[in-house]
């Protein structure tokens, strides 16, 4: 038996990298002395070279499916303010508009950002939806410099104009006056600064008559749900479409916190299709999606079962359990017993391909890297975030200042940093409870589809997705207490790929098409 303060040790670690890490942003983070310049800065001088806003427009053209799509590049920052009408900050974006189109009634606008909380919106932006994307090495380290920027075939230009916003204190976002970056770090304070762009960008482009979309990844799928609420119910904004990619809207199904089994058998199927997937299993399935579904039904079947007892489990039934977990996981029977049938995400990215000295990925675990102390029991960082980011960050500058005509004299922020300062409190906006949970956007977004009948939501999974496991999604998804009229409105796609599905050309492929047809459906009378 572990010594039992340790392991309530690695369990807080656990949650708090749950909660702090959606997004691949390990690399090229601020320093603590940029942190604290940033968030502690003096009160800035209030005048109108403080406040102003900047504006660049390029004109371009790309080649997608057969057809020439001329299009409209607005790079610019946006002034936001609070109820008293003061000055707060400028959010940076990008837009994206089809330059031939008459009625702007008939063409779809989607806000597009990823999340952390703390991300900027390059990985979108650059990897998956944007007219440009940065090129990188499927499943492996991308080597250093020179990278190449590339047309992107797959982006949504071909079905809708794209957006794509930083959060403030990511990009060229950043407070102003009076007001700090870290005022904007917390669930309701960036919702609210989300909502005040969206609704200045439809009213100064003249597309309030326009179909509306969000589309986040991982924390930014948390975002959508609070935003999509708050933008129906506050601005009265009725969206076409929510797209969550790799998405987490109940923080407690990734928190491993103590007492609470439910993590471990959410994370059961994904451990199973990251064993499948680097061959460690004596009897290897052909069949990964079947794979999947065996594991699937073991988890909220026997396993869940045997966890359920708790110290009342036989040492006979734990023998009988550690034997059928290790079918999935290719772990040893003697570990799982030793982890009392429990591995925490951390353990398991460490002892998977501890015989090989490999580390697995969190946010991809097709990635691999290096494990330096052979004798640490849980994962030291993510391979993923090293072996892309140099590629990410190198291009997001290049492209900004050279093509977009943006940014040369500016500092581009990969993240805010500011993790550490969100604040996960709420204002009350449901039934009151004694006792405050984790952080949970689930009633937010069937609140959005109950004011909205018409709203469609697709989530978008990924098997080998450790930051945000695909059977917890799936829990969500099928516990939002909605009619069975609005279930219909959710659809659900997988992918053999992680996190950032989008760093499989296949899978890129496939993703256009699924939220292509999905932008169709929503956008039909």
């Amino acid at each position: 038996m572990k010594n039992s303060m340790k392991k309530v040790g690695l369990v807080c670690a656990a949650m708090l990298a749950a909660m702090f890490a959606f997004s691949p942003r390990a690399v090229a983070q601020n320093s603590d002395k940029d942190k604290d310049a940033k968030n502690d800065k003096p009160a800035e001088k209030c005048d109108a070279a403080a406040t102003k806003e900047e504006v660049s427009t390029t004109d371009h053209t790309i080649r997608m499916g057969g057809q020439t799509i001329p299009y409209k590049a607005t790079a610019s920052t946006t002034l936001l303010k609070n109820d008293k009408g003061d000055a707060t900050g400028l959010l940076y974006s990008v837009a994206y508009t089809r330059s031939d189109v008459k009625d702007l009634s008939t063409r779809p606008i989607s806000f597009l950002y990823n999340g952390g909380p703390g991300s900027a919106t390059m990985w979108l932006h650059m990897g998956a939806f944007g007219p440009r994307r940065v090129q990188t090495v499927d499943g492996q380290f991308t080597p250093p410099a020179p990278y190449k920027l590339v047309d992107n075939t797959e982006s949504l230009l071909d079905k809708t104009d794209l957006v794509f916003i930083d959060a403030m204190g990511t990009g060229y976002s950043h407070a102003v006056c009076k007001a700090q970056d870290k005022d904007f770090y917390g669930i309701d304070e960036d919702v609210e600064a989300f909502a005040q762009f969206i609704v200045t960008y439809l009213s100064r482009n003249s597309r309030w008559n326009s179909p509306k979309f969000l589309i986040g990844e991982s924390y930014g799928t948390f975002r959508s749900a609070a935003l999509g609420n708050y933008l129906q119910n506050h601005d009265t904004v009725h969206l076409n479409g929510i797209v969550l990619i790799s998405s987490v809207l109940d923080l407690a199904t990734l928190s491993f916190a103590p007492g609470d089994d439910r993590p471990y058998l959410f994370y059961l199927p994904s451990y199973a299709a990251v064993a499948w997937y680097h061959k460690v299993l004596k009897d290897r399935p052909a069949d990964l999606p079947g794979f999947i579904d065996e594991a699937r039904k073991y988890a909220q079947g026997e396993y869940a079962a045997a966890l359920y007892k708790g110290a009342d489990l036989s040492a006979d039934e734990k023998a009988a359990v550690a034997k059928k977990l290790a079918r999935f996981t290719g772990l040893s029977e003697d570990y799982l017993i030793k982890a009392d049938l429990r591995v925490t995400l951390s353990q398991f990215r460490v002892e998977l391909q501890r015989s090989s000295r490999l580390t697995t990925g969190r946010i991809d675990a097709r990635f691999t890297g290096y494990t330096y102390d052979l004798l640490e029991e849980n994962a030291q960082g993510d391979p993923e975030g090293p072996a892309v980011g140099g590629a990410y960050t190198a291009l997001i500058n290049t492209y900004n200042q050279e093509e977009l005509k943006f940014g040369r004299d500016k500092i581009y922020h990969n993240t805010s940093g500011g993790n550490g300062d969100w604040k996960w409190t709420r204002q009350q906006n449901g039934p009151r409870r004694f006792f405050p949970g984790a952080p949970n956007v689930e009633g937010d977004l069937a609140q959005a589809m109950i004011t909205n009948p018409r709203l469609l939501v697709q989530v978008e999974n990924g098997y080998f997705d450790f930051a945000t496991p695909f059977f917890a999604t799936e829990y969500t998804m099928t516990h939002l207490g909605l009619p069975d009229a609005l279930q219909k409105n959710i659809k659900e796609d997988y992918y053999s790929a992680g996190h950032m599905m989008y760093l499989h050309d296949e899978d890129r492929v496939a993703l256009h098409g699924q939220i292509a047809g999905f932008i169709e459906r929503a956008t039909k009378p």
